[in-house]
């Protein structure tokens, strides 16, 4: 049986979804925006800012579920330009520094305009 996730570190579903589940000793996170956990806003504004925030956001989450960023295996990230690739390869190498496998694709739109989303599987 899966295990819900919550903290609020992160933030709160904005729809019929948890922030993650735990299952065969992985932990599957929701895809996380940059919406700030404080104030429940986005608040960033450049791809920088804002994958900043969706890795404190993913840090937080996965930490809540008892793993981190380093146990990572899969990562899946969507970008609303792919023109921001480069800067958003910059930040998210800084958090994720054990190099999962990741698939990354330019969508059409984000919830919330946002710019970037990203999820994680990773080990417990």
């Amino acid at each position: 049986m899966a295990t819900t996730v919550y903290t609020k570190n992160a933030p709160d579903a904005i729809g019929p979804y948890s922030q993650a589940k735990i299952a065969g000793g992985l932990v599957f996170t929701s895809g996380q925006i940059a919406i700030n956990p404080a104030s429940g806003n986005v608040e960033a504004s450049t791809i920088e800012e804002q994958t900043a925030q969706v890795c404190k956001n993913l840090k937080a989450v996965l930490e809540e579920a008892g793993s981190s960023l380093e146990k990572a295996v899969k990562t899946v990230c969507f970008l609303k330009n792919m023109g921001d690739f480069a800067a958003f390869n910059s930040v998210y190498g800084e958090y994720f520094t054990s190099k999962p496998a990741r698939s990354c694709v330019a969508v059409k739109e984000l919830p919330k305009d946002v710019l970037v989303e990203v999820e994680v599987i990773a080990e417990v």
